[in-house]
């Protein structure tokens, strides 16, 4: 069996994606996401700018509903990772990581992205020893205690605001003195009493011992080195394209992409290539806001079902 399309990511553009194929009448619909279904969002401690979401909500709470929705529609989850996406003539060939294969009329991409790694020297070896990405799994260990959060966008800003309702002080460090997010979050920060802004500074060595971080030390424009005595540090510094299902054996990609790796499309979801759509946080100029990526979703499967329909019939 061919499918009518294949959906590679199980995020907000993922599902949406699922939803609306399956609805709209395509029938053979499969999701591939090896994990949970929801995306990073699910990692969320607050959710308090989706449309209609008035009350206090975890990313989690949010996304719980979607995969079930879908499925009553007809969408199938192949809780598999697809490790390469290929085209030959107009049929698209998903390889899954046990090198078994299926086939599709239609794709779309929306593997979204991941954490990216500060680069500061310890950041690695502590990394999930007092280093970590997500204040929601890890803020616990820290209830009562100091610890550190480095960045100065809204991802940044919001874990940290999350963390002082937990630990007994956060210290945010950001490399400027102005921040890359919503103004209401920025004032929400300054207000806070349990956070200390550590500005124009940026983290040089995280450290530690066989049980863990001890502290973090930053440098800032005077070439001051400040030490920062904490058992827990938070990065949240941007985000690195989930593209690798998109390169072909021969090291190229499948469809354009830009000098980030971020997927080219236009305003209909559409790739370079005939057939394959991207959505969400992978693609050219993502807000990476979940509505943005589930809008997305929807634009690509409208797409998606009219590429189908003029192809079989």
């Amino acid at each position: 069996m061919i499918l009518d399309c294949a959906i590679i990511g199980g995020g907000p553009a993922g599902l949406t994606a699922g939803l609306y194929t399956t609805r709209g009448g395509l029938e053979n619909v499969t999701m591939f996401e090896k994990g949970m279904p929801g995306g990073q969002i699910t990692q969320s401690s607050e959710i308090e700018n989706y449309p209609g979401v008035t009350g206090d909500i975890t990313g989690m709470d949010l996304m719980m509903p979607w995969p079930a929705q879908c499925q009553k529609f007809g969408l199938i989850h192949d809780m598999a990772e697809v490790r390469r996406l290929s085209k030959e003539g107009d049929i698209f060939t998903i390889t899954k990581s046990d090198d078994t294969t299926i086939q599709a009329h239609s794709a779309i991409i929306c593997t979204g992205s991941s954490p990216r790694r500060a680069g500061f020297k310890g950041e690695d070896e502590f990394f999930g020893r007092g280093v970590s990405t997500c204040a929601t799994c890890d803020g616990f260990f820290y209830k009562g205690k100091e610890v550190a959060v480095v960045g100065g966008g809204d991802t940044a800003l919001e874990e940290a605001l999350y963390l002082a309702k937990i630990c007994s002080k956060v210290y945010l460090i950001h490399r400027r003195d102005t921040f890359r997010a919503a103004p209401n979050t920025v004032k929400r920060v300054k207000e806070n009493e349990k956070i200390e802004l550590v500005l124009n500074s940026v983290p040089q060595e995280v450290y530690g011992d066989a049980s863990g971080v001890n502290g973090i030390k930053v440098k800032n424009n005077e070439g001051d080195i400040q030490d920062i005595g904490v058992p827990g540090v938070f990065t949240f510094v941007g985000n690195d394209v989930n593209n690798q299902t998109l390169i072909q054996e021969d090291g190229t990609f499948l469809c354009d992409v830009n000098e980030q790796g971020q997927v080219i499309v236009d305003l209909s979801m559409k790739t370079s290539l005939p057939g394959l759509f991207a959505a969400g946080d992978m693609r050219i100029e993502a807000p990476k806001q979940v509505v943005s990526a589930a809008g997305d979703g929807a634009v690509a499967a409208l797409s998606v079902i009219s590429y189908v329909d003029e192809l079989l019939n």
